[in-house]
This record gives C-alpha cells, structure tokens and sequence, in this order.
C-alpha cells in the first residue's frame, strides 16, 4: 500500500548560501525535524512538500517506484549540483514487513545541506509553483541534561537472556548460524521531548556516527547500510562489540582481544559476506577487505569492514538499501531462517528499527544508514518513547555478556535523555 498526493511535479531550487552555522541549531520549533548530519556536515530538512508511505513485502519497491515517477517529473534549478542537492526525499523503513510502521518517505519544503566548503539552501514545493524565499534562522539548543527519565524494559532481563539461550541452542542444533535478537525499553521523561535536543545531544556526543531523524524516529547510527555517490557504492558492516572502560590502557587490551575474538569474527564474517553477495548484482566490481579494523566509539568498540563497488546497473541508493536490507548484521544467518526466528522468539515488534534510514536525491545518490542506536518518539505521548538494543548471537555466545553489551548499545540514547 502507498500513499501519496497527486504526483504534480515538485519544483525545486537549490542555492548557495554562506555558512549559516550548525545545520542542527537551524532546525525551527513546532515542526518534525528531518536530520542526516555526521561532522557537521550533511542536510537538516523541516516541511513537508510530499509524503510517500508504504507497508508490506512491498513497502520498498512502491517507494521507489515513486520517488522514481516524481524525480522524472521534477522541475529542478540547481546552482551547487552536488549530492543532496536539488529535491530530496528522507526516509525509514520498518525492519519486517509484518510491522505496521511500514515506511514513510518525506520531501520536505526546506533543505539546508552542507559538505565541505560549500553550504546550501533547497525550496520545494509539489503544487507547480515556485518555491517563496526562505529566511535562516538559528535555534541554540542547550545542553543541560535532564533528570527523571525512567525506563522499564518491555521484558524482563531474566526472559530476554532465556530467549537468547533459546536462540543460541537453535544454533548448535544447526538450524541456523547467526541470529541478531534485539530489545526495548520503554522511556518516560518528566518534560516534554524536543527531538531537536536528542539530535543536538547525539551529534555532540558521538560525531562518528550519524545523527538522524526521520519520521518521530530519531538516533545516532555508526553503520552506513549504503552509500551511492557518482557511480561508487560503500557499505561499512558492523559486527563483533565490545563495550568501553574509558580506561585507555584497557581499551586497548580490549580493541586487540575483539580483534582475535574467535566468536566476533564469525559474526562479523557472517555480516561482510551477506552485503557482499547482495551488492554484487549491481556492481561491476566489489572489494572486501581481507580482514576487519576496530571502530572506537565513545561507548563500544566493533569490529568494521569497508565494502566498496562501482555500480554497473543504474541502480538508486534506494534500490540498493533495499536489496541489502535485512543483513546479517541486524538479522542474521541464512537470513529467511533466521528472519523466522526472530518473529517467533524476540516478542516484539521493531518498528522502524534497524531497518534502512537516510536520504535519497533526483539523481538516485544518497545515504541510507541502519536505524541503531535510536529511539521511536510516541506520537500520542510526548513524554514517552521506546528505546532499542540489539546483538549478534552465535555458537559460544554467553547470554549475559549479550544482556550487557545491550545496555551499553541503549547508553547514547540514555544518555541524551540525561540518564546515560
């Protein structure tokens, strides 16, 4: 099922504008916030020119369909001309297609983006008429951290760890080789959430990943699904966690047994293999790396391989996210099994977690993320919101040691909530 206005062509104007500042502090109050922002760079969207929403085993194909009918029929005047530039559409996607969040794909009125030296300002309209100037304001969020939050996971620590000894006995009886089992945690804060302070927070507090929000969907995600720009594909897979001291001796002991760790390189072989082999269709020619590097988070340290290829099919970005998703890194090995297992075993619905998150262009370029490290804002309750964890189990997985690197996937969200 999709949804959508009549496809009148969008009308869009891309400009260059002088370096406005933080893109996050240009997000204006009362409105959603649409964010892609990692070092500083990347684009900050508000408005909505054009929605586009889907939900089944067809939630991706009739996005693209779409997104393709409306970037064929856009009237663009780009004076930058770079990726993100001209119309751009932000979207989520649910991890199943059994879920009823189904996906949501956003154009939104105004673009801000900025890469490098170069800053721009996009205006959208879907009605055929051409975009009203638009004047940049700043909104400095404040730091301050609350206090109060209380979180209740959904199910308790000791039925999670039993899930995942269910899993890991399935394994050893051969059914399976890699399951990713995920939880959640339910958020209640004292004051209303400003996702604009979340987003300010995770940018602050982890500038390697990528700070995101699309959708009442907001997080800070280390793992880029895909990335399409001019022609090159790049997927950086992660697999294999280890959680910090913030001892910088020990992290270091620890980033080399994580890199020697016998049961974190199966898991992370299982991830690299399986966006291998779904990029390879699209691609001329794909390099893997021969073995991975240890990525430093502030909160956890993983194990990361950098795919690369040189697209030979016209694919999108969009495309592409969608014959990657789900990977072994957030589902599992063989996939269809262990898709199987996580519906019978994990006992909740995922939402838009782990499920592709970022932004497409007119031309097909784009981001698309795994929404992880995230948090889903009620859009009834302001004051509520349902935090997600998730890890890889394999033969020799300990249960517990999975239940602690879970807490320490849930810290950059609890800790935007002050609580971390």
């Amino acid at each position: 099922m999709t949804t959508a206005p009549a496809l009148a062509s969008l009308v869009a104007r891309t400009v260059t504008i002088p370096d406005p500042g933080p893109l996050l502090a240009l997000l204006p109050p009362g409105q959603p916030s649409l964010s892609w922002v990692r070092h500083g760079e990347g684009l900050v969207g508000w408005g909505e020119a054009m929605r586009v929403t889907g939900a089944g085993e067809s939630r991706f194909e009739s996005a693209i369909r779409t997104w393709g009918e409306v970037r064929r029929r856009a009237v663009v005047r780009d004076e930058v001309r770079l990726p993100g530039t001209g119309p751009v559409a932000f979207g989520s996607f649910a991890f199943s297609p059994t879920s009823p969040s189904g996906s949501a794909l956003i154009v939104p009125e105004v673009v801000v983006g900025h890469r490098g030296n170069a800053w721009w300002l996009t205006t959208i309209t879907a009605d055929g008429t051409l975009p009203a100037p638009v004047a940049l304001t700043r909104h400095e969020r404040s730091d301050e951290r609350p206090a109060g939050t209380v979180f209740t996971p959904t199910r308790e620590p000791q039925e999670w760890t039993a899930a995942v000894a269910e899993v890991i006995s399935r394994i050893e009886a051969g059914e399976v080789e890699k399951v990713v089992l995920a939880r959640d945690v339910v958020a209640r804060t004292v004051d209303d959430v400003d996702p604009r302070d979340l987003l300010s927070r995770l940018a602050g507090d982890y500038p390697n990943c990528w700070t995101f929000s699309v959708d009442g969907l907001v997080g800070a995600t280390p793992e880029m699904l895909v990335k399409l720009e001019r022609g090159l594909v790049t997927s950086r897979v992660l697999a294999g966690t280890i959680r910090r001291t913030r001892n910088d001796e020990q992290d270091l002991a620890l980033a080399a047994s994580l890199a020697r760790s016998s049961k974190d390189l199966e898991e992370h072989e299982y991830a690299v293999r399986s966006v291998a082999e779904a990029l390879a269709p699209h691609c001329a020619t794909t390099n893997v790396p021969d073995s991975p590097f240890v990525l430093h988070l502030p909160n956890v340290m993983h194990l990361a391989t950098d795919v690369t290829g040189v697209l030979a099919d016209g694919a999108t970005s969009l495309d592409l996210a969608a014959a990657l998703h789900p990977s072994a890194a957030v589902c599992g090995t063989p996939t269809a099994s262990a898709a199987k297992l996580i519906e019978a075993v994990e006992g909740m619905d995922r939402g838009r977690y782990a499920g592709p998150v970022g932004w497409v262009d007119a031309a097909g370029d784009g981001e698309w993320g795994i929404a992880l490290r995230s948090a889903q804002l009620d859009a009834e309750d302001p004051r509520t919101l349902r935090l997600f964890a998730g890890c890889g189990i394999v033969a020799g997985s300990d249960p517990e040691a999975e239940l602690a690197e879970s807490e320490a996937k849930l810290l950059p969200i609890k800790g935007a909530l002050g609580n971390g």
